[in-house]
């Protein structure tokens, strides 16, 4: 039972490791530096703050790794539950790492073009801004490819959450419905990507199945049920 507590918290403190570098390279650096529908504006921003964008390069790939060893903790954790289905959520985790990887090639290859460098020199500025923005959109079309994976690994994870005995059932439907909101936005942001902000609004409460899953790992644990003692007659 320490075990199972030791390694419950273990998956806790990685998932928060995992959670806050994803959210600043996915969410807060494009949100200061790109701006939609204005290249110009967005080359100046990269240029302006190089650092901030380099580090919110790293902070994804980082955030991969910390996912990596994630995967594994959560094994650790569920094999006892179902060896298959834990080692299907892990498979789910590591098939993402090298689309996750290869996708922030678009945002170096960006940042390669804004500032002139090589055979870029050979564009005009307002080419160069263009192009730069179409590196940056392929990111955001990588991160969709990511999401369905985001959300697979949540079904079988969610479903071993349910089926153990300790931790409370509602996560593990939590999770499930959350594995089921990535691949909504997902599907949504490749075949009808005008719906893509109003699926991404209606769907953000069951995405915070997975805060409350980490929260739980983190400050409360596992809590294996004693098993019951036989009856005496």
């Amino acid at each position: 039972m320490d075990s199972i507590r030791r390694t419950a918290r273990l998956a806790g403190l990685l998932y928060m490791l995992m959670a806050i570098p994803a959210a600043f390279g996915l969410l807060y650096v494009p949100g200061r530096l790109i701006v939609h529908g204005d290249a110009a504006a967005t080359a100046q921003n990269l240029l302006a703050s190089e650092s901030l964008f380099r580090l919110g390069i790293a902070s994804e790939l980082f955030s991969v790794v910390i996912f990596l060893l994630l995967a594994l903790a959560l094994y650790r954790l569920f094999e006892g539950v179902s060896r298959g289905q834990a080692a299907l959520m892990a498979v789910l985790v590591v098939v993402q790492v090298p689309i996750a990887f290869l996708n922030q090639a678009s945002s170096l290859a960006a940042l390669v073009v804004v500032r002139g460098a090589g055979s870029f020199a050979a564009f005009d500025e307002p080419q160069q801004d263009a192009l730069a923005m179409l590196f940056l959109r392929l990111h955001d079309q990588g991160t969709l490819v990511c999401e369905v994976f985001w959300g697979l690994w949540l079904l079988p994870l969610g479903s071993l959450v349910y089926r153990s005995r300790f931790l409370p059932r509602f996560l593990g439907v939590w999770l499930i419905l959350a594995g089921l909101a990535y691949l909504a936005m997902s599907l949504t942001g490749l075949l009808l990507p005008q719906y893509q902000a109003v699926v991404s609004r209606v769907t953000f409460p069951l995405l915070l199945g997975e805060i409350a899953f980490m929260l739980w790992l983190l400050i409360v644990g596992a809590r294996p049920q004693p098993t019951r003692a036989p009856a005496t007659a």
